[in-house]
């Protein structure tokens, strides 16, 4: 069992940045692909970014790449999802997720978080 606890959300301005941050428990984080998927209002959930066990492959959807840096510190049990020139569009709850594989599916992740919400204004 891994429980996820995400923090870093808000509010900011169009162009500005953020960072997420999400704490796993357990000891088996290096054992664990993570994820960060975005559920804005209306919509399905939507993949974003993930990263492989050690962190040495880092995956992403179209809409973010080159603005988001998904990183962890297994040492912490922390992955971070760094957002640069956030849009408007970018509004949504935020999840990170845990699973024992590679895939940006849904169904591909075993335990998620709550989510925090990422605001940003136009």
């Amino acid at each position: 069992q891994v429980q996820l606890v995400e923090s870093g959300g808000g509010l900011v301005q169009a162009g500005g940045s953020l960072r997420l941050s999400c704490t796993a428990s357990g000891r088996t984080f290096s054992t664990y692909v993570m994820g960060w998927f975005r559920q804005a209002p209306g919509e399905e959930r939507e993949f974003v970014a993930a990263i492989s066990w050690s962190g040495a492959s880092t995956f992403y959807a179209d809409s973010v790449k080159g603005r988001f840096t998904i990183s962890r510190d297994n040492a912490k049990n922390t992955v971070y999802l760094r957002m640069n020139s956030l849009k408007p569009e970018d509004t949504a709850v935020y999840y990170c997720a845990a699973s024992r594989a590679i895939g940006i599916a849904e169904y591909d992740y075993d335990y998620w978080g709550q989510g925090t919400q990422v605001t940003v204004s136009s």
